[in-house]
């Protein structure tokens, strides 16, 4: 009766043990196959980083529950294939543009799969197609980058201190204008001086293209000059002219310069002339002759008018004079 009991209580415990095992390994499976009593077709998208993706998590559309991950393969060092469970009715609203993104179920729960859908007219999808994927920046690529940000972030904080040291210790170009009085008032010179000559330049502008307008191009000298060609040609001929008597002018002065250099050092005939006091001599004697000459034969030519031999032939001389003027008085 005791070993009755017993056996009972022993095939009861293992009924227990058997039952509760059974229960945990019917719960497991039934919540990694959600839509295991439900029609699925198979779609599939490869990521670079699963970022913690298992078996079983929800696959999303629209933020709808619509499937599970049914597989997980490598298919090289950097590409993961993800098969998904899709529930047959949702297969005629996920179009082949869809996109498949890896995320997270709020802040510390599973990894899910988001398909966000496509825009475009694009075919839906057929049972083991491949879709489009996005991976998202993984967290510790985030801790990461955020780590080396902050290390270039305190290098450039020491470089700025460093700046600002400088500077209001007056090293460098930054810090002599910040610190230096004279120079800044200098500058500010310059600046008032530049905005004068800026004024001046737009009023003298102004006034030129006052004057440009003013300018009649047909009738004006300068439109003359502006627009003929001829006018134009004439004026590079009138400079060329210029020009070539400049060159001769040059070479004249040279020679002259050669001439004044050769008198100066006694070459020639002008500083014989210049030089030679005997020959000046002769020359003043020689003036003073024609001119004793001339005045003998003026007096000879006068004796001669008062000779009653020539008398006759000079009162004809004088009457003909006279006509001659006469007639030419009445011509005028």
């Amino acid at each position: 009766m005791v070993k009755s009991a017993a056996r009972n209580n022993i095939r009861l415990g293992l009924f227990v043990i058997v039952g509760t095992i059974l229960l945990v390994v019917a719960s497991y499976l039934i919540g990694n196959n959600k839509s295991m009593f439900s029609k699925t077709f198979s779609i599939s998208a490869k990521f670079n980083n699963v970022n913690g993706l298992i078996l079983g998590n929800n696959v999303r559309f629209s933020g709808i529950v619509v499937g599970t991950v049914k597989d997980i393969e490598m298919e090289s060092d950097t590409l993961i294939r993800v098969r998904m469970a899709i529930e047959e009715k949702m297969q005629q609203y996920i179009k082949k543009d869809a996109i498949a993104t890896i995320g997270s179920d709020g802040l510390v729960g599973s990894m899910i799969i988001n398909i966000i859908p496509g825009k475009n007219n694009a075919p839906l999808v057929q049972d083991n197609d491949e879709i489009s994927s996005y991976s998202r920046i993984a967290t510790e690529d985030m801790l990461s980058t955020l780590n080396v940000t902050n290390e270039n972030a305190a290098m450039l904080t020491a470089d700025l201190l460093k700046v600002s040291q400088s500077l209001t210790k007056g090293k460098g170009t930054m810090g002599r204008l910040l610190n230096d009085t004279v120079m800044a008032s200098n500058l500010e010179k310059i600046i008032i001086n530049l905005k004068l000559t800026s004024e001046q330049a737009n009023v003298a502008f102004a006034k030129l293209n006052k004057m440009v307008n003013t300018i009649d191009l047909e009738r004006s000298t300068a439109g003359i000059l502006l627009s003929d060609t001829i006018s134009g040609n004439q004026m590079r001929q009138v400079i060329a002219n210029l020009q070539s008597t400049s060159l001769k002018m040059e070479e004249i002065t040279k020679e002259v310069q050669v001439l004044v250099k050769n008198v100066k050092e006694g070459e020639g005939a002008l500083d014989y002339l210049t030089k030679d006091t005997l020959l000046v001599q002769k020359l003043d004697a020689t003036l003073n002759n024609i001119e004793s000459g001339t005045e003998k034969f003026d007096k000879n030519m006068e004796a001669l008018k008062h000779n009653f031999l020539f008398r006759g032939y000079f009162k004809k001389l004088e009457k003909k004079q006279l006509k001659e003027e006469k007639r030419g008085g009445a011509e005028n």
